[in-house]
Formats: C-alpha cells, sequence, structure tokens
C-alpha cells in the first residue's frame, strides 16, 4: 500500500489504517478485551486489557509485517525478504511471508532463545544466527540485503508497518467506545505511533500514554531535543520487545505529536506487571507486553477510566520468565530473608521450624551455622530464606519470631 499522509494530516493517515485493516481480514485476530478486576479497584475505574499476547505468532508484530510485505511489487516479491529480530517480528515476517508466498531470511543474535528460533522456522522463515546483540544481527541483515537485493523489513521504521500496527486501535475504540486513556509500549514507536494516528483521528479526546522500560528509555530525551537521539548507554532491559536505544524517524514525529505521555517503569515494576498478569488474569505476557500494567501499578491514580492496557505480546522464553517470576514475587514482597541467633541446644532448629509453620512461612532455603568464631560457645545462627505471601505478611512473620524469642539480626 502507499502511505500518502504525513504527521500534520491524521485523517488522511486514517484511511490508510482502515486500509490496512482491510487487507488484515482473515489474517490477523480481533484480539479481545478482557476486564481486570484487581486493576479496576487499584485505578478507580474501569480497566480493561487489550490481548495481543493471544495474536497470531503471539504479538502485534504480525499486522505491520503483513501489510508491509503486501505492498511489495512482484519484483521485490521475487526477490525475498529479510528482517531482523530477537523474537516477536522475526516470527511476524515469516508467518506473513509464508502466508503470502514470499521467501523470508531472519537473522537472529546468536542467544536469542530457542523457542523464538524454533517458532520462527515452523512459520517458514530460513533462520541465520550472527551477533551477540540486535544491533550487529540487524547490520547484518542489512549488508545481506543489499549483497541479494532481498527488501528489508525494518521492525519499526515504515509507514506500512506503522499502518499495520495502528489496526489495533480501531479495534480498541470498537471494543471500548468509553475508552478515555489507553496505555501500550513503546520501543522504537511503530506501534505507539500507529495507534495513535487512528485513534486520535476518531477520538481526539482519548489520552494516549506511552511505557518504556528505564534502561531503555529512548523517547523522554528525544522529545526533549525535538528529533531522535541515540541512548548513550547501552540498553539495558529484560523487556526486549522494546530494548532499543533510538526512536524510528518515521514513527518519532507521530508520537511527537499524537502521543500525550511517555512514561518509564523499572524491572522490579515490570516484573510485578508479569506476576499480576498470570496470577490474576491467567494470561501469559512478556515483560514488554506487560509494561502498561507496570505503569498503573506504579502510578495507579494517574489515569483517567476508562482505561485500555495494551498486552502487546506474550513471547517469553520459558527460562526467563522463571528468573522473571522470582524476581516479580521478590519485587512483590514474596520473599523474605532473615538471619536470626538462637541457643545452640539439641531441638533448638526444630523448634524453630515449628515457629515458622505457626507464621504460616514455607522455608525454601534454610543455613545452620554452629562453628563461626562470632558466635558465643552457646549459640548459632541460621539463615532462612522464606516464601511468603507479601509485605504484609512478612512483616508478621518477623514479630511472630520476635514474640517467640528470637534475634532478628539481619
Amino acid at each position: 500500500m502507499n502511505f500518502r499522509a504525513t504527521a500534520h494530516h491524521p485523517a488522511l493517515i486514517l484511511d490508510d489504517v482502515r486500509g490496512a485493516r482491510k487487507m488484515l481480514d482473515g489474517v490477523a485476530r480481533m484480539t479481545a478485551l478482557e476486564g481486570s478486576r484487581h486493576l479496576t479497584e487499584l485505578v478507580g475505574a474501569p480497566v480493561h486489557l487489550k490481548c495481543e499476547n493471544l495474536q497470531r505468532t503471539g504479538s502485534f508484530k504480525l499486522r505491520g509485517a503483513y501489510v508491509r510485505i503486501s505492498g511489495l511489487t512482484p519484483v521485490e516479491r521475487a526477490a525475498g525478504v529479510v528482517a531482523a529480530s530477537a523474537g516477536n517480528h522475526a516470527q511476524g515476517v515469516a508467518l506473513a511471508s509464508s502466508l503470502l508466498g514470499v521467501r523470508s531470511t531472519v537473522f537472529m543474535p546468536v542467544g536469542a532463545p530457542l523457542p523464538k528460533v524454533a517458532a520462527t522456522r515452523e512459520y517458514g522463515a530460513e533462520v541465520r544466527l550472527h551477533g551477540q546483540v540486535v544491533d550487529e544481527t540487524l547490520a547484518a541483515a542489512q549488508r545481506y540485503a543489499e549483497e541479494t537485493g532481498a527488501v528489508f523489513i525494518h521492525p519499526f521504521d515504515h509507514p506500512d508497518i506503522i499502518a499495520g500496527q495502528g489496526t489495533v486501535g480501531l479495534e480498541i475504540l470498537e471494543q471500548c467506545p468509553e475508552v478515555r486513556t489507553i496505555v501500550l509500549g513503546i520501543g522504537g514507536g511503530g506501534f505507539a505511533a500507529g495507534v495513535a494516528v487512528a485513534v486520535k483521528a476518531l477520538r481526539p479526546d482519548v489520552r494516549i500514554v506511552g511505557v518504556q522500560a528505564e534502561g531503555a528509555a529512548c523517547y523522554p530525551p528525544s522529545l526533549a531535543a525535538g528529533y531522535p537521539v541515540s541512548l548513550d548507554s547501552p540498553v539495558s532491559t529484560m523487556a526486549d520487545g522494546i530494548k532499543v536505544g533510538r526512536p524510528g524517524d518515521v514513527p518519532f514525529a507521530l508520537v511527537e505529536e499524537l502521543v500525550d505521555e511517555v512514561r518509564t517503569v523499572t524491572e522490579d515494576e515490570l516484573s510485578s506487571a508479569l506476576l499480576l498478569c498470570l496470577e490474576r488474569a491467567k494470561l501469559v505476557v512478556e515483560p514488554a507486553g506487560a509494561s502498561p500494567v507496570a505503569a498503573l501499578l506504579s502510578d495507579p491514580k494517574a489515569f483517567r477510566g476508562p482505561v485500555v492496557a495494551v498486552l502487546s505480546g506474550g513471547n517469553v522464553d520459558p527460562l526467563l520468565m522463571q528468573r522473571i517470576l522470582r524476581h516479580g514475587m521478590s519485587a512483590a514482597g514474596r520473599y523474605l530473608s532473615l538471619r536470626l541467633r538462637l541457643t545452640d541446644r539439641p531441638g533448638a532448629l526444630a523448634a524453630l521450624l515449628a515457629t515458622l509453620t505457626v507464621a504460616d512461612a514455607n522455608v525454601l532455603d534454610i543455613s545452620h551455622v554452629r562453628t563461626d568464631p562470632r558466635l558465643g560457645l552457646t549459640e548459632a545462627e541460621v539463615d532462612l530464606y522464606l516464601e511468603t505471601k507479601g509485605p504484609q505478611h512478612c512483616a508478621d512473620v518477623e514479630e511472630t519470631l520476635r514474640a517467640a524469642g528470637y534475634r532478628v539480626i539481619g
């Protein structure tokens, strides 16, 4: 498709998003909009979750990739396409290419999660592992495009990509016509730009809030400067879906004009949000996809409802999920580390464990030290690592131990 409009003519851009939606009919699912009682109580207004984590390939990326590849000429299609990605864009390009009968090559970092590599291959792409970080992978893909004539499919910095991603905005307005705030993650900006284009053209009163990870927050300094700038330090975040060091040139102008606010969230907040999605909403969401929920958790009263938080993806490596869940439980106060000093006598450890049973704390790990020179002749130290029910339970456990006569020293 031809992207005719500019950032200053949102009505024309809306036509392109509508055209993209027609292309995606029968290809991309209209994903569910689910209410969240827990977040509704926190925010004090209805909160809904737009479940793009349940989209084909596990993220919204299929939308933009399909529209972009659909717009290629017969000559360009014959040359094939190439992309670089650690996961979601790779899978979107692979499936879109297969559906359109176009040969695809996808470069992925050497350390890319095996499930994402396997899924990309299963969707029909030739996968080439190159580089340790995405920047190296991106450079390799661009060299391949120059050498072979394959069309490089950028993950966010192209108008057709933006138009395809913007179809999520049209769905939100249909599914929740009373929406007043939309919260979504921002990496390079293609997704936020597309949604903003569609929503602001039809409902300029809706507030759009973008969310970035603190360790990859390239938009705040860029917006302050008035043009895309690269982060000085290497980007660092578990949210690889929004782990971008510089905004895209094409989406930046749209984000600058149409997105009302860009917030940042910490790694602890991302972990807590992912845990909440799993426990309360029963949804598997990757860290980038959980970033809007992290923003709601960090400052719930800052959002005017009804709110739609977009869960942009659910492709998370099981090993990373395991680490993130532990981190999220720790951030949520679900673990408690304690060091106790007690009298070294037969049955002392058993008595301590009995007290912890009364406190309803689950012992995950225990270390019993009896021979340290710091200890008196009749003393012993015990390091405990406990699973609890939250911050208040942690305080209750410590109080129960002190009431039983134990000295909590760390």
